[in-house]
């Protein structure tokens, strides 16, 4: 057996998967996920982020929500999130991003500004010029998302996006034949490439049974009597499997339920029990793999805490440098050979060998700042 390649085992919690649930507005989406963040994270282990023009969190009573309304403000959470995870948000496991739609939207400006920064004679206003167009855009847009998704499941917090959804006639590639799915309402090329990453992806619909009735009254064109459908019941579902193709959902996991009423406790229930379908062909138990996946989760948090704070360690932070290098030059020439001995150890440390280099780590020049202070 090489070095490269390992068995994969399935993981027990839910949480760990990528998910995503899309739907028609106010239906329930959001309340839904909070619902199933709060059963299997707690009321602190998620945050969910009312992106864009959304607004929809100011009528859920106990959501945990953060408004980001542009692109430098979800950047500003992300990497927040990234850098301090273990001292600020040590009970984080999931983000919520409602709604993908509205984060593209926001992207979108970001990438015409890289554009044109890069391309000060060649400036466009449209995501569809930007980068030579040809969708070079949308991929950037595409890119600058996934790049922040995976960010935050780096450092151990999941994701969850929740979408809008609309009906599309789609064009079999096959037979030529087109027929109507229900799908998201954003770009076609946006979607999918979330959706290729998603473990499970849920459609929320209202399901409704229609009786046909006799009305008692003829067409006074076909002197026929009129039929009028009426609704008899009406339910709130999501659907994780749909042979037929009318609905654009999907599953990772070959034994997920087909639908579910649109509650948390169905939608949990449905992932425990796909992955145990899985899990089964393990050999072990349930109980025994999640003992052992803990441990495994412990060993691999403290390790990614190490990683931070060797990068915290490595920063950079340009206005601070500026003020402390300042410092260390009107100092350093009256220091005496001990202390200049001490900072040039330093400095090699860190690896850098002048105060011009670019980049210096914050911290090296605190620490020399230190020395100096104290000789």
């Amino acid at each position: 057996m090489g070095k490269f390649g390992k068995r994969v085992e399935v993981v027990i919690d839910p949480l760990a998967y990528n998910i995503g649930l899309i739907g028609e507005s106010g239906i329930g989406k959001s309340t839904v996920m909070k619902e199933v963040c709060e059963k299997l994270a707690g009321r602190d282990g998620y945050m969910a982020l009312d992106i864009g023009k959304e607004c929809g969190h100011d009528a859920i009573h106990g959501m945990f929500s953060e408004a980001v309304q542009d692109w430098n403000k979800f950047e500003e959470v992300v990497d927040d999130i990234v850098e301090n995870k273990f001292s600020d948000y040590p009970d984080l496991r999931v983000v919520i991003i409602d709604t993908l739609d509205q984060l593209f939207e926001i992207t979108e400006p970001k990438v015409i500004r890289m554009h044109n920064l890069a391309n000060p004679e060649k400036k466009v206003d449209s995501i569809k010029a930007a980068f030579g167009g040809f969708g070079s855009g949308e991929d950037k847009a595409i890119d600058l998302v996934l790049t922040k998704i995976w960010e935050l499941r780096n450092v151990g917090v999941s994701v969850i996006v929740i979408g809008h959804t609309k009906k599309r006639n789609i064009e079999d590639i096959f037979s030529g034949n087109t027929y109507s799915t229900l799908t998201t309402n954003m770009s076609q090329r946006y979607f999918n490439a979330i959706k290729t990453k998603l473990h499970v992806l849920g459609v929320a619909y209202v399901d409704r049974k229609i009786v046909q009735e006799k009305t008692g009254k003829k067409n006074i064109v076909t002197k026929q009597e009129e039929i009028k459908g009426r609704i008899v019941s009406e339910s709130r579902q999501i659907a994780f499997r749909d042979d037929s193709f009318s609905i654009d959902s999907k599953s990772r996991f070959a034994d997920i339920v087909e639908s579910i009423p649109l509650n948390a406790d169905a939608f949990i229930q449905a992932l425990r029990d796909a992955i145990a379908a899985e899990h089964s062909k393990s050999g072990k138990s349930i109980e025994e793999s999640a003992k052992e996946q803990q441990a495994q989760a412990e060993a691999k948090a403290e390790k990614i805490k190490a990683e931070i704070e060797e990068k915290k360690n490595l920063k950079a932070i340009a206005e601070r440098n500026k003020e402390l290098i300042a410092g260390i030059q009107l100092t350093f020439s009256k220091a005496d050979a001990v202390t200049k001995k001490a900072v040039k150890e330093k400095m090699a440390e860190y690896g850098f060998s002048s105060f011009r280099d670019e980049d210096i780590p914050t911290k090296a020049l605190e620490e020399i700042a230190n020395l100096l202070k104290a000789a």
